[in-house]
């Protein structure tokens, strides 16, 4: 039993240490992007991909722009589920991937949370020009990687896991 919990524990401290980067990397590109884009945007391939500096006061497409209290209490209340599902989740290694793309989701709304706590925006700065695509950032790659990659494993990999869908004792 000690040997199982020290081995919860070591997992536990994976994912916070994963979530500490993953959230660092997020934090040094967008003050990167508004220290170096905001008088002139750096083409990476020529009408396909850029870097332009973007203050986001909304969500994607500019939706709802300064709703700042909506975007703080969803991004609470999202991040408190996630915990609770986070906790939820069976102890196995067949459940790392969801551990692991629930701790990258986090990570992205609290990345997003951060900058609309500091500045009252979120910082974007990558474009894809040859499509009319919002411009994001790396929180938001977090996100929706995560959401897309999350989707995929429960309809395939944990569709039919009663142990991921049963009430713990």
């Amino acid at each position: 039993m000690k040997e199982k919990r020290f081995s919860m524990m070591k997992i536990h401290v994976v994912y916070s240490a994963i979530f500490i980067i993953a959230l660092v990397i997020d934090r040094i590109t967008k003050i990167w992007a508004s220290s170096q884009l905001v008088s002139e945007d750096i083409s990476l391939w020529d009408g396909v991909l850029k870097f332009h500096y973007l203050e986001n006061r909304g969500a994607a497409w500019g939706l709802f722009q300064n709703a700042f209290w909506l975007f703080y209490i969803i991004t609470a209340v999202a991040v408190v589920i996630m915990a609770i599902i986070y906790a939820r989740i069976p102890f196995s290694k067949r459940y790392h991937l969801l551990r692991f793309l629930l701790v990258m989701l986090c990570t992205g709304a609290v990345g997003n949370f951060i900058d609309r706590a500091l500045y009252h925006y979120v910082v974007d700065f990558i474009s894809v020009e040859f499509i009319n695509f919002p411009v994001f950032n790396v929180a938001d790659i977090y996100v929706t990687v995560s959401v897309f990659l999350m989707v995929i494993a429960l309809f395939f990999k944990y569709s039919k896991d009663d142990d991921l869908w049963k009430k713990k004792a």
